[in-house]
């Protein structure tokens, strides 16, 4: 019974480890979560109550349930300190955050350059919108994209990838970690088996991008920009959703093919999603960054 439960160091077994972390995280953040929507609820209505905030509360209570479950499992477990969740602002952080913006920035550019030369999307200045509204949603859908963005990727890549990438099960981690993150994003509306193709190998990018540095910052730079270019930017549904962006910058016209553009799914639901992560995920290959010893 003791091989099945501990390993050679006599440390519990970091199946066990991520197990007990992802039903710990699920029963306090969505407790947390389904308390504070009932609080919402009860509020007087207001566009900012009915608008933004059941977005922004959810996002930063899983931020930081993720990065404080994380921190006590790596103390409790492996006696490590809190920095090797890679969150903290040490070292290249800021030169990794911003490799990643640029890098996502990329990604969701040469997506959306290819379905327009396709002839499968157009876009247009949104004229409908007043300048206060898209600068509001600019803004306000920028908090609520990085609370997004530190709330997925502290779940995903931090922990749970982070221990079995100490036990040495590299590969293991990376794919049970993106499944995750597919499932996850399933449930959204319009989804289908390319979405769910993308989004895992959008775990898979956000993943080598967290091993290439050994910190989180990168693939939060990634994981940002992507979906707030994509949104209120170029006016694309993100990953289904369409309230994160009511008034972009600019207005997308999908006239498909869906196989080719992602039809109301989003960008994220075509073959350009595909192309653009393979040829980020190379990029990233080739970027001459130095990544951290990741700590047994």
């Amino acid at each position: 019974m003791q091989t099945i439960f501990f390993d050679d160091k006599g440390q519990i077994r970091s199946g066990w480890r991520t197990v007990t972390f992802l039903f710990s995280f699920l029963l306090i953040a969505y407790g947390l979560i389904f308390l504070s929507l009932i609080i919402l609820s009860q509020l007087q209505e207001t566009e900012s109550v009915t608008g933004y905030l059941p977005l922004l509360i959810p996002f930063t209570i899983s931020s930081i349930i993720a990065i404080l479950l994380g921190w006590l499992f790596a103390k409790i477990f492996e006696n490590l300190p809190f920095h090797v969740l890679g969150i903290s602002f040490r070292g290249s952080w800021f030169r990794n955050l911003l490799a990643g913006l640029a890098i996502g920035g990329i990604a969701i550019g040469s997506a959306v350059l290819i379905s327009v030369m396709s002839g499968g999307m157009s876009l247009t200045l949104n004229r409908d919108s007043s300048g206060s509204a898209i600068a509001t949603t600019l803004a306000v859908t920028l908090l609520i994209f990085i609370a997004g963005a530190v709330s997925e990727e502290t779940l995903f890549r931090g922990y749970m990838l982070q221990t079995f990438a100490r036990s040495n099960l590299v590969v293991f981690g990376i794919g049970f970690t993106s499944l995750l993150f597919a499932f996850a994003h399933n449930a959204n509306p319009d989804a289908g088996r390319l979405s769910l193709l993308n989004t895992f190998l959008a775990g898979i990018w956000f993943a080598a991008a967290y091993l290439k540095t050994s910190d989180l910052w990168f693939p939060l730079g990634l994981h940002l920009m992507w979906n707030w270019l994509q949104g209120p930017v170029f006016g694309i549904n993100v990953s289904g959703i369409a309230q994160f962006s009511p008034d972009p910058l600019l207005r997308a016209t999908d006239s498909g093919p869906v196989w080719l553009t992602g039809g109301s799914y989003g960008i994220e639901g075509g073959i350009v999603c595909t192309i653009a992560i393979v040829i980020s995920m190379g990029l990233i290959y080739f970027l001459p960054m130095n990544s951290n010893q990741i700590e047994t």
